[in-house]
């Protein structure tokens, strides 16, 4: 169910972007989606974001950018080792000098550039470029 709802998230955020918005309300919270907007706001896609009440069903208000082409989640698991990440990414986006794969890992989650300097693998989460 939690990628169902991060996917849905990321959804929102990239049809919010094509209309030109300058901000977008997410329903409901999950700690992953906090997680991967944190990382989308470290590497500039997105301004800032605030979660609001996250005890209960809560919401998160995203200040958009403009910067956001796609992002998607994978609703299927799909692991990747350290040593594959460099394959993956190349595989899944446009060019090699935009765009980062999510992944959570035993640091946390991480996008594919953190988790090849750490050199760990885990489960891709998505993607955003």
């Amino acid at each position: 169910m939690g990628r169902r709802i991060l996917n849905d998230a990321l959804r929102t955020i990239v049809n919010a972007e094509k209309r030109g918005k300058a901000s977008v309300e997410l329903k409901p919270v999950s700690t992953v989606m906090s997680s991967f907007l944190r990382i989308m706001k470290e590497k500039g896609y997105i301004k800032n974001y605030q979660v609001h009440d996250p005890h209960r069903v809560g919401k998160i208000t995203v200040d958009l950018q403009g910067r956001v082409n796609d992002c998607k989640a994978l609703t299927y698991r799909q692991d990747v080792k350290a040593k594959e990440i460099g394959q993956y990414t190349e595989r899944t986006l446009p060019t090699r000098q935009w765009g980062y794969v999510v992944v959570t890992t035993p640091d946390g989650i991480l996008d594919h550039e953190d988790a090849i300097k750490r050199n760990v693998g885990g489960q891709v989460l998505g993607f955003f470029y």
